[in-house]
Formats: C-alpha cells, structure tokens, sequence
C-alpha cells in the first residue's frame, strides 16, 4: 500500500519550504538516542559536531549510520525530501536519488544561538525534539514580535511583495525541508534552564532537479 504523505508547502519567498510532522514514535526514538549520548563522555566526545558546525552551541552530535538505518530516520527523510520537492516544481519531475550526507541533533540552552550561514549538499531541513516552556522576554516589553529562540530563513532583500525572512517559533514534531544555500540564522533565548533540541540533515540529490536553472 502507498504511503499517504501529508506535507504542507510553505512559499514565503524564493525556494518552496516544506513542513511536516515527525512521527511520534520516531521523535521518541531520536530523544532516546540523544539522551544516550549525552551521558556518556566518551561517546559524546567521538560523535561530536560541533567543530563542523556554525553554531555557538555546547553540545551537537552527529547522528551515526547504524541508528539512522534502524530508526527509520533515512526513511522519514528520504519520502518527504521527494514529496516536497516533487509537489514544488513544475513540470513535475520524479526524485530517483537521496544521498544523506550527515544528520545531528544540537541541544541549545540559554545565551547560546547559530549565527547566519547556509548548509552544503542539494538539500537541508532541521526539525524541533524539544522546545521550552518559554523563551524569555526582550529587553523592551512593547516589541509585538518577540524571536527568542526562534528559527529565521532569509532570501535575499525585502522587496515589493516579497519578504526578505520567514520566522519559524519552534514547536515540538514540526520539521522543515529547505534548499542548502537558503540562509538561516538561530536567535538565543532567555530566563529559562530548559532545552532547545533540534535535529538536521544535509543530502544530495538528483543533479538534473537541483540544477535545473543552470
């Protein structure tokens, strides 16, 4: 039978985005697999990514070949890399290949951010495991749109009927699929001991589909 794929497609500027949902088992499953991790020193020292990495973050580890096999996580991307791409361009054409280059997951806390940077590979997404409770305030209360420890996509400059950013507040199974150079920035948070934990991927696909307009 077909897997049915729900995916929303996301225009804000340039590139389509696509959003989707992990599933719950499976979100379970990379919480576990992080938590795992994280306690023990030595594992975390050997998967560590953070070196390879844009981020002023403490803690980001690469997610290792075994467990992205037997967790279904190659799966999961792979289907809604194709479901998205294929349902963004016209006329449609058929994604044959996925190559993941590497996935990690990256545990934020307080003071820490991503600066603005792009990613390698075709294709790039990032999806939320956990998020706080709460983000903190800005400094000047009034301010109506408050980015604490918000995901910010930028595409060029600000034009008529064009923005130039799109700005993603976390929520907890919500991942999005995004072209590699697409520009993206991660703000800090405040007033809170809780954690941001997210996970990414970098692939390769088909070159005739990526570089169609060249």
């Amino acid at each position: 039978m077909k897997e049915k794929i729900n995916i929303q497609l996301i225009k804000p500027f340039g590139p389509f985005i696509g959003k989707v949902k992990i599933p719950l088992e499976l979100l379970n499953k990379l919480n576990e697999y992080f938590d795992k991790l994280s306690i023990d020193p030595e594992l975390s020292k050997l998967q560590n990514h953070g070196h390879r990495l844009a981020g002023n973050v403490n803690q980001e580890i690469k997610i290792d070949d075994k467990f992205v096999q037997d967790s279904g996580w190659i799966r999961f991307l792979a289907t809604h890399s194709k479901a998205w791409i294929e349902n963004s361009i016209l006329p449609k054409k058929e994604l044959k290949n996925f190559k993941l280059i590497n996935s990690w997951i990256v545990s934020q806390f307080k003071n820490e951010y991503n600066p603005t940077h792009v990613h390698n590979g075709h294709i790039s997404g990032v999806g939320y495991l956990k998020v706080p409770s709460t983000f903190g305030s800005y400094t000047q209360e009034n301010k109506k749109n408050n980015t604490n420890g918000n995901l910010q996509l930028i595409h060029g400059s600000k034009q008529f009927l064009s923005e130039s950013y799109y700005t993603i507040c976390p929520e907890v199974g919500d991942f999005y699929f995004f072209p590699n150079y697409l520009m993206h920035t991660v703000f800090p948070f405040y007033d809170t001991d809780e954690e941001r934990r997210s996970v990414s991927f970098n692939a390769w696909i088909d070159d005739d589909i990526y570089n169609a307009y060249i």
